[in-house]
């Protein structure tokens, strides 16, 4: 009786994970909070993915870096990144060092996906192989000013300290507010005292004062001196990088820091996805979750479609962007060319102007909004 041969072996499944490098500021200089809810959003959205199956049976893998907001810290972690073999690269919030973890993953061909950094130039030439999911700064900024046309404002001081973040946003609202009658005085956010600038201001007669500096430092001494002189009891303060939206602004201020608005990129209203989301992220970071970690999970979401349809390779994933069509959190993230940014960008990202309410800190109050969610 002949003896049946034997069939071939198939090949055995591949297991390995899927890398992807992950950039956030976890330690001081950087906003350390800002980076936290970063990498909440991250990586539960991550462990959902690996729930339902990972990358084609693969497990997806964060390899998780501390920028501490140095840009050079960020290049030496894409270097690092790119040798460990990683898909891409996603994260970063301060604007500057995403700037240059997006040109050094440009020039070594890694994917990058910018999750809540606005500065519109993102990268010095076109790149095909960057994306981002918050709005540019011009568009976000701009809506800011009308805000405050919308509120009679006209005469703007800004303390201000350097930083091509902060120059960018004044040269965006100076552009907007001066076909209006409107002016921009800039004042040095690191003046010898809270109450020498608060003189400024009052000898501007200016009707707001936005914070374009750091925090606690020295946001937080200049809120307080502000709210303490009769002369400026009428100014409105205002912080558009979005200081107000995390917890350690009303701990750190109480009612001081109540009605000064801010811009966040959440929607009037999340959807079912959303909502789900941020119950879980509630529990993960035992806080209300800001929009930042809301552009965290919906930064993996993106990519792990991305990777499931047109596969890890750096190539591939770069060349996909065109044609991202993803639920997101906040909306359907789809990418196209904006205009003076460089990079594929969602366009159709919320943004809004936000305060929290003087009547009860811990409740914020939607002034503006603008943008669609699908």
């Amino acid at each position: 009786m002949p003896t049946p041969s034997s069939s071939p072996s198939a090949e055995p499944a591949d297991t390995s994970p899927v890398r992807v490098g992950a950039l956030a500021p976890l330690s001081r200089p950087g906003w350390v909070e800002a980076g936290r809810h970063l990498l909440a959003g991250l990586e539960l959205a991550a462990g959902e993915v690996d729930a339902a199956g990972g990358i084609g049976g693969r497990p997806l893998e964060l390899l998780v870096r501390d920028t501490a907001a140095d840009p050079r810290r960020a290049v030496a972690a894409v270097d690092e990144l790119a040798g460990l073999g990683v898909a891409a690269v996603v994260g970063e919030y301060h604007s500057v060092v995403a700037r240059a973890a997006a040109g050094r993953a440009d020039a070594l061909g890694l994917p990058f996906l910018c999750s809540s950094a606005v500065l519109d130039a993102l990268t010095e030439e076109p790149s095909d192989r960057v994306a981002r999911l918050p709005p540019p700064q011009s568009r976000g900024w701009r809506v800011y000013a009308e805000a405050l046309l919308a509120a009679g404002h006209r005469r703007v001081a800004v303390a201000a300290q350097p930083s091509v973040y902060w120059a960018s946003g004044v040269r965006v609202l100076r552009d907007h507010l001066a076909p209006h009658g409107g002016t921009v005085v800039e004042l040095d956010a690191d003046a010898p005292s809270p109450a020498a600038l608060c003189d400024e201001v009052a000898r501007h007669r200016a009707t707001v004062l936005l914070l374009l500096a750091g925090f606690p430092e020295p946001a937080v001494p200049l809120v307080r001196a502000v709210r303490r002189d009769p002369r400026l009891a009428d100014v409105l303060i205002g912080a558009p990088a979005g200081q107000p939206e995390f917890p350690s602004w009303a701990r750190s201020l109480g009612g001081d820091g109540a009605g000064v608005p801010f811009l966040r990129y959440l929607p009037d209203r999340l959807g079912p996805l959303g909502e789900r989301v941020a119950a879980a992220l509630r529990e993960r970071l035992a806080a209300a979750p800001s929009f930042v970690a809301f552009e965290g999970y919906d930064t993996i979401a993106v990519l792990a479609e991305v990777l499931r349809t047109h596969g890890t390779d750096r190539a591939r994933v770069a060349g996909s962007w065109s044609r991202v069509a993803v639920e997101g959190t906040r909306g359907t993230v789809r990418f196209t060319r904006t205009p003076g940014t460089g990079v594929w960008q969602w366009a159709g990202a919320p943004v809004q102007v936000v305060d929290r309410d003087p009547a009860d800190p811990e409740r914020f109050r939607i002034l503006r909004t603008s943008g669609r969610t699908d």
